[in-house]
C-alpha cells in the first residue's frame, strides 16, 4: 500500500453527503469507557435522522447484548444505531458452531480472562469455567485489567496453560485500552504474552476478516464504496478496514490524543486513512 493524503474534516456530516453505510468503533470514537465524547450522542443520532445505516463494531470481548445496555446508560440514544457487532458476538457464535459439530465437547474446562469476573463471553455455552491454567483445556482472553495487574500477573495464570500449548482465543485484539488511569494494555497485549510463554493464538476482531464480513453481512452486504468506517486505532481500524476495500477515517480522540507523528504511524502499519477527524462530532 502506498501513502496518501488524508482529508482532514471538521465532522461526519461531510461524509453523511456521501455515504450510506457506517461502520462504527465504539471506544475512543463514541466514548472513553466512563462517558461520552463531546458531541458524539448527537452525531450518532443526526446519522440515523438522516437515513444512514449504522453498524456499530467493536473488539469488545463482550457479546453484542451487554454492550449496547452500557451505550444506553452512557446517554445514546435508543435506535440511534441498526446493529452491533462484537468481536465477543462473533466468537460466541463460533463457539457455539464448534460445539454443535463436535469439535468443541461439552464440559470443556475454560480459563476466561476478563474484567470484574464478568462471564458473558461464554453464557449458553457448555463449557466449565476453571481458575488455573494447569487443568484448562481452552483458553479464552475477553478482556484485560491492565489497570489492576501487570504482565507477570498474566505470565503465572497463563504459563501452564501455554507449555501444554492448550488452545487460546482472543475475542479482543487490542494491545492498548483506554482506562479511568489512561491507556493500559489490553487483551491483544496478553495474546502476544501467551505466544511467548509458547502458546498458539487464534485472533478474533479487528483487524481480522471475520468481524468485518458479519458486521457487512447484517448491513446487507452494501456496495463497497458506499460504506464508511470510523476508528481510532490504526492497527485494527484503518488496517482492517482498508483490507475490506472500504473508505476509512481516523478519530484523534482516542488512543492516537496524544500521538504526535501520525505519519509515522503509517508508514510503520502500512495503513493510511481517507480521512481524519479531531472527534466525532456531527460539524
Amino acid at each position: 500500500m502506498s501513502a496518501k493524503q488524508a482529508k482532514h474534516l471538521d465532522g461526519i456530516a461531510a461524509l453523511a453527503e456521501r455515504y450510506g453505510v457506517f461502520l462504527l468503533d465504539q471506544f475512543g470514537v463514541l466514548h472513553d469507557g466512563r462517558e461520552p465524547y463531546p458531541g458524539a450522542v448527537e452525531a450518532l443520532s443526526a446519522l440515523k435522522r438522516a437515513g444512514k445505516a449504522v453498524v456499530l463494531i467493536s473488539n469488545s470481548g463482550k457479546r453484542a447484548a451487554p454492550n449496547e445496555r452500557r451505550l444506553l446508560k452512557l446517554g445514546f440514544e435508543a435506535g440511534s444505531w441498526d446493529h452491533f457487532v462484537s468481536s465477543g458476538e462473533v466468537a460466541w457464535r463460533r463457539f457455539k458452531g464448534m460445539v454443535g459439530s463436535g469439535a468443541l465437547k461439552p464440559g470443556t474446562r475454560c480459563l476466561l480472562v476478563s474484567r470484574d469476573g464478568d462471564r458473558s463471553a461464554i453464557e449458553g455455552l457448555p463449557l466449565t469455567v476453571t481458575d488455573s491454567g494447569d487443568d484448562a483445556e481452552l483458553v479464552l482472553l475477553s478482556a484485560s485489567e491492565g489497570d489492576r495487574y501487570d504482565l507477570d500477573h498474566y505470565s503465572a495464570l497463563l504459563g501452564p496453560a501455554a507449555a501444554r500449548r492448550v488452545p487460546c482465543f482472543c475475542t479482543n485484539p487490542d494491545r492498548i485500552m483506554l482506562t479511568a488511569v489512561g491507556p493500559r494494555f489490553g487483551a491483544g497485549e496478553i495474546a502476544g504474552l501467551y505466544e511467548r510463554l509458547g502458546g498458539s493464538v487464534s485472533r478474533i476482531g479487528k483487524p481480522y476478516p471475520a468481524i468485518f464480513e458479519a458486521a457487512l453481512g447484517t448491513a446487507g452486504n452494501p456496495a463497497r464504496d458506499n460504506i464508511v468506517c470510523v476508528g481510532d486505532s490504526i492497527e485494527h481500524d484503518i488496517a482492517g478496514e482498508a483490507g475490506a476495500g472500504v473508505a476509512t477515517v481516523l478519530v484523534l480522540s482516542g488512543i492516537l490524543a496524544d500521538s504526535g507523528d501520525l505519519a509515522g504511524l503509517y508508514r510503520e502499519l502500512g495503513a493510511w486513512p481517507d480521512y481524519t477527524l479531531d472527534a466525532f462530532r456531527w460539524r
